[in-house]
């Protein structure tokens, strides 16, 4: 079991599982945000995480109702996109796998409202309700996640939130945190492989609660698997002695941060000195107070972090500076050469060290180890790659121009007739030629694509209705496309029926007809291009069915009953 994969199946069992009583109903947010496509070990993140999600659904208890929300898989650049996929049911796993499978993931991460929407779906003012969320950043909406935490515990029966985050900066962690913590949950950071296993043993060992900031390390002699024992919280009127004052700098002899927020992982070191068990994390401005022993301490911000030994005697007080050998890149992604900052855009970088790039959107601001910076900047299907070399101590500001063209496409039952509005209806978009690779893709009727200058081939679907159409998109310039499917609505009504199946009309040289799709129940909605069909409604509890002819026309909706056939 991969790490990403255990650290999930940990927080659904401490936050939800670890015991009959901890929680009455369950909804889980997952991230299906455009960033997941970013890769851990050479794996999309989204891979990953269904395949956690698969694992921690197979450890809940008998009885526990289950439910999935996500976000950010419908419209990459709506910060509505929050949906209950699969409502909390006893025995929901299978349904909530099947729509975690079927997810795009392309959208912003409108983290505070897919958090929000969990509480209201689980009733969270009138039952005991916990909310599992993973995701790999924080809101990019705009929205508070502190004030909401505060929300939901003020307003909530007993409401818990959980949050798995993937690789975190400080401030992303801050804002996460503060939603866990406000409701009595835990924020479990995964900064890395290492880090993410030691939170995952952690996790599993307990059930999340409301913990020291900074918890004692166990005795030099104690084996790293051993769990420090907390003392007593002090009384209100007991301060402990501030003796930890750490500060970051992005070079040696740079000036301290003080407009940043670097983050501290505190550890206990084990026997041979390495990393024993992950004690708390801090955010700046820290001033902590540790009890005597033998840590290790990770400063980190943004992608750049370090380690170092410290030994913590009675009566002292330590100022460790941590030298983070990093620089700032700014970079400001556009369409074209002087043009707006695009907000769609998504920058990845490639950094020094990294074990899997980062990913930011619209103009991003990010703190790198120094060296070498690949950057690979997405506007849409288009994409741009430049190399930039930053200097311990740097700032480096970069205009990174793609050049990309828009276009639109509209979609209609038939010609001058009706927009097709239904919510299923997908359109997708090939480049042109005979190598049928996907160029971009969308929902709804009004669907637009950022793309590289060419010609493209436009496919328009609505259950059994298809059409095609071409367009040329030109750089810096908008260009629109209809699409007319010459299709209609079939609406079957059929008491009684166990099932449903629509076949064409012609028959073939075996005097067979095509079977065009079956529903199951005594009704059926569909859309087909214009034409005649039959229908067949089966009957459970005998072999006769019953057939009906209809006859479907564009833009227009068809409507029949069918009458069960009797015997004799």
């Amino acid at each position: 079991m991969s790490v990403l994969l255990r650290a999930l199946v940990a927080v659904v069992c401490s936050g939800v599982a670890a015991s009959a009583s901890a929680a009455d109903r369950t909804i889980v947010v997952l991230d299906a945000s455009g960033s997941m496509w970013s890769q851990i070990g050479g794996r999309p993140k989204q891979m990953i995480a269904r395949e956690a999600l698969r694992e921690a659904l197979k450890t809940l208890p008998a009885g526990r109702e289950v439910g999935l929300v996500a976000y950010g898989h419908r419209d990459k650049n709506s910060c509505d996109d929050v949906e209950l996929l699969v409502p909390p049911a006893v025995g929901a796993a299978n349904a909530i796998m099947s729509a975690a499978d079927r997810l795009k993931f392309l959208g912003k991460t409108p983290l505070v409202a897919a958090a929000r929407k969990a509480a209201e779906d689980l009733d969270y003012e009138n039952r005991k309700a916990t909310v599992v969320l993973l995701t790999d950043g924080a809101d990019s909406c705009g929205a508070d996640a502190c004030a909401l935490g505060r929300e939901l515990e003020q307003r909530g029966a007993d409401f818990t939130a959980q949050i798995v985050g993937f690789g975190l900066n400080a401030e992303q962690g801050r804002q996460v945190t503060c939603l866990a913590e406000a409701t009595g949950g835990r924020f479990f950071p995964a900064a890395d492989a290492a880090a993410l296993q030691e939170t995952l043993k952690q996790a599993l060992a307990e059930i999340p609660a409301a913990a020291p900031a900074v918890q004692p390390p166990p005795a030099a002699a104690t084996p790293a698997a051993s769990v420090p024992s907390v003392e007593p919280t002090p009384a209100a009127d007991e301060k402990p002695e501030l003796n930890f004052m750490p500060s970051v700098v992005l070079a040696e002899g740079g000036e301290p941060l003080t407009d940043a927020g670097p983050s501290y992982e505190i550890y206990a070191a084990d026997a041979e000195g390495g990393k024993g068990e992950r004690i708390g994390i801090e955010f700046y401005p820290y001033r902590g107070a540790l009890k005597p022993g033998d840590y290790i301490v990770r400063a980190t911000l943004g992608e750049a972090a370090v380690e170092q030994p410290l030994k913590v005697e009675a009566g002292k007080t330590y100022q460790p500076v941590y030298v983070l050998n990093a620089g700032t890149l700014v970079v400001r992604p556009r369409a074209v050469v002087g043009g707006e900052v695009s907000n769609a855009a998504s920058v990845v970088v490639d950094y020094p060290g990294a074990s899997y790039p980062a990913t930011y959107y619209g103009e991003a601001r990010m703190v790198l180890p120094a060296g070498d910076q690949k950057i690979m900047v997405r506007i849409g299907g288009a994409e741009t790659t430049e190399i930039v070399r930053l200097a311990a101590g740097q700032t480096v500001e970069k205009d990174v121009v793609v050049p990309v063209g828009h276009l639109r496409v509209d979609a209609f039952y038939k010609a001058s007739g009706e927009k097709i509005g239904a919510s299923g209806l997908a359109i997708t978009v090939f480049k042109a030629g005979g190598s049928g690779e996907e160029a971009g893709y969308g929902y709804g009727s009004e669907s637009s694509y950022d793309l590289p200058p060419g010609d493209y081939r436009v496919v328009a679907r609505l259950d059994r209705a298809e059409a095609e159409v071409s367009a040329t998109v030109r750089a810096s310039e908008p260009s629109r496309v209809t699409v007319v499917l010459d299709a209609g609505t079939l609406s079957i009504s059929a008491p009684d029926a166990d099932e449903i199946e629509i076949f064409g009309a012609a028959k073939d040289a075996q005097g067979n007809r095509k079977s065009l799709g079956r529903a199951y129940g005594d009704s059926a909605l569909t859309t087909l291009p214009a034409g005649d069909y039959v229908i067949s409604a089966g009957y459970a509890e005998t072999d006769r069915k019953s057939e009906a002819t209809a006859t479907v026309r564009a833009g227009e909706r068809t409507e029949i009953r069918m009458t069960r056939r009797r015997p004799g």
